[in-house]
């Protein structure tokens, strides 16, 4: 009875800790040329989801090695690191603590054409985009200038609160009291969300939008964008890749994705005139 009695107690000071706190609104990241200022609810804590991210990508890079599929060709790993490096410092336009995460880009055999970034800055492409895709330094660019601006605008961390605020609860509620397992839960759901679960259409347009400004910022094409998902769509055929299976139709993609390549335009200009050193 009396440990009973201990654990409601616990669970009656997590429901009432809960009701103070709700979901925190925050500001992700700044708005960059392209405008993106949606206020976010949270509901997990970065801290929580950075860690689960680091676990889930320790655990598939991990196993992609023993299975002999991380970076088996160095060529295509000197490319996509290149490309990506390129990219970062232009994050700081949106959120300047990135600078310090501890980004890594590895690229993993599989026939799938995929890419992702986990929070914190943890990428990886696979060699199916690369080769099916076939893309250039640009439309490289794109997609990984899209999955660092989920990362960003941290995304799966605003789906994981989604998940929890609309379940019955037992996730937050578990985290809460400090019941055995939560963290490794998380890192399951950091895994679906990142790697297998299309992002909502919003978050992908977010991503789209912020993409572009990454790449012209680095002195690549904005409008290689547009020629990615061209590729995209050829490639997919009548059915889409499982990670494109909801984002925007290709149409009104592509309608904005032409929008906002000429809308940052200018940065691309700029950096051509002002290389990186």
């Amino acid at each position: 009875m009396n440990l009973f009695l201990s654990y409601l107690r616990r669970l009656v000071l997590a429901v009432c800790a809960l009701s103070l706190i709700g979901c925190a609104s925050v500001q992700t990241t700044q708005s960059g040329a392209v405008g993106i200022d949606r206020k976010q609810s949270m509901l997990v804590s970065s801290k929580e989801m950075d860690s689960a991210a680091l676990q889930a990508y320790g655990e598939t890079v991990g196993n992609a090695k023993k299975e002999g599929k991380l970076d088996q060709d160095p060529k295509q790993l000197e490319r996509v690191q290149t490309v990506g490096l390129r990219l970062l410092p232009g994050v700081a336009v949106f959120r300047e603590d990135a600078l310090g995460w501890q980004w890594e880009v590895h690229v993993i055999t599989s026939p799938e054409i995929n890419a992702w970034c986990m929070p914190g800055g943890k990428v990886a492409v696979y060699t199916g985009l690369l080769e099916k895709i076939d893309p250039s330094d640009d439309e490289l660019a794109a997609v990984l200038g899209h999955e660092i601006a989920h990362a960003l605008r941290e995304h799966s961390r605003e789906r994981a609160s989604e998940a929890m605020a609309t379940s019955v609860g037992l996730s937050v509620l578990s985290a809460a009291v400090g019941l055995k397992g939560y963290q490794t839960d998380l890192a399951k759901v950091v895994t679906n969300l990142t790697v297998s679960l299309p992002n909502s259409r919003e978050h992908e347009t977010e991503a789209d939008r912020i993409g572009v400004e990454l790449a012209a910022r680095a002195g690549y094409d904005p409008a290689a964008a547009i020629t990615l998902w061209e590729k995209m769509g050829r490639a997919s055929g009548s059915q889409p890749p499982q990670f494109l299976s909801t984002h925007p139709s290709n149409q009104s993609r592509l309608s904005d994705l032409r929008a906002y390549a000429e809308k940052v335009k200018p940065l691309y200009e700029e950096a051509l005139r002002n290389p990186q050193q």
